[in-house]
């Protein structure tokens, strides 16, 4: 990190041997996991850093949005661990950590830029013109796009998690091999659509006439280009006579892990002028680091006072960084 921006210490307790039989996240195994785990990993955690509650300047924790028991887990925990030791407690929009996370790994990245924010459950567009303020340009109106990642992965068998499993296996195949469809390409909105994508590789799939690794290749492909279409739009989106003009195009989320994506939005953005950022692989998946820069961010913004009242946060399984976006046409209840 630079700008002596250090993690000094992060565990990860990963329940993927857990959820792997039944090919996606099983709320009430997950929520079970979350009570069993977390006591002994934040023991681990101070005790790697070589530090106690005592030297902390305040707690984050994620209140949502999420499956709801997990986060009520991890909320209720940071609440005690607050209250134990005379702590703010500063709770945090999971989608927020993400939002801010390129911000720990380059201390030069600056407001305003414009965040593609892609992960399991989302897929947006966001102008991000400081902590706490993000405007939402667009959004998934049906599957985000790390949910069609998953979903093609169990189509084709590869198990779970699903994402870097179709990855490796599109390395090997022929992108042009088998027809599949761009939703919503060069549509005016720049909002995304992956569920007809979803659906198409099922019945290459059930067709049989091709093969695994084709179908991985050309289904990456596809969903590279509608990436690249609609954060296009975003960008002409993002910018407007009466703001400041973004510094760069940034990508957080567990799909920014995708290297084909990756390079593709870092060509868009050279393509317009624009830094490209992203996070180390490390800290586009779920990790700990992001809500406690996250809460840094808050604490460094207004100070203890302005965070104190987090002991009244509740969990929320739903819970926009923009409240005030209208729905975006067509979507449903996840945008």
């Amino acid at each position: 990190m630079t700008d002596g921006r250090v993690i000094l210490a992060q565990h990860i307790a990963s329940q993927d041997d857990a959820h792997r039989p039944y090919g996606g996240v099983v709320p009430e195994i997950a929520a079970r996991a979350h009570v069993e785990r977390l006591t002994p990993l934040i023991a681990a955690t101070l005790a790697d850093a070589g530090l106690t509650l005592a030297d902390m300047d305040a707690i984050a924790a994620t209140a949502g949005p999420g499956l709801i028991g997990g986060v009520m887990v991890g909320l209720v925990s940071a609440k005690a661990l607050a209250m134990a030791s005379d702590k703010p407690l500063i709770a945090i929009n999971h989608l927020e950590g993400h939002a801010l996370s390129p911000r720990l790994a380059d201390a030069t990245l600056a407001f305003p830029y414009l965040l593609l924010l892609a992960s399991g459950g989302h897929c947006q567009l966001l102008r991000v013109d400081g902590v706490g303020r993000y405007r939402r340009l667009a959004t998934t109106i049906d599957d985000a796009l790390g949910e069609a990642f998953d979903k093609t992965a169990k189509i084709l068998g590869l198990g779970y998690p699903g994402g870097p499993a179709v990855e490796r296996l599109a390395a090997t195949g022929d992108p042009k091999a088998v027809k599949l469809p761009r939703p919503l390409l060069g549509s005016p909105e720049p909002h995304f659509s992956f569920a007809g994508l979803k659906s198409a590789v099922l019945r290459a799939k059930q067709a049989g006439a091709h093969a695994d690794a084709d179908i991985a290749a050309a289904f990456q492909q596809a969903a590279v280009d509608c990436v690249l279409d609609r954060t296009a739009r975003g960008i002409a989106a993002a910018h407007g006579p009466d703001q400041p003009p973004i510094t760069a195009l940034v990508v957080a989320g567990g799909v920014a892990a995708n290297r084909a994506i990756r390079a593709a939005l870092e060509s868009l953005a050279a393509a317009h002028g624009l830094r490209f950022v992203a996070p180390p692989l490390a800290l586009c998946t779920d990790n700990a680091a992001m809500i406690a820069w996250a809460g840094l961010e808050h604490l460094a913004l207004g100070g203890r006072e302005a965070v104190a009242d987090g002991l009244d946060a509740v969990a929320r399984p739903r819970w926009p960084l923009d409240p005030e976006a209208e729905p975006a046409r067509g979507a449903g209840v996840k945008a």
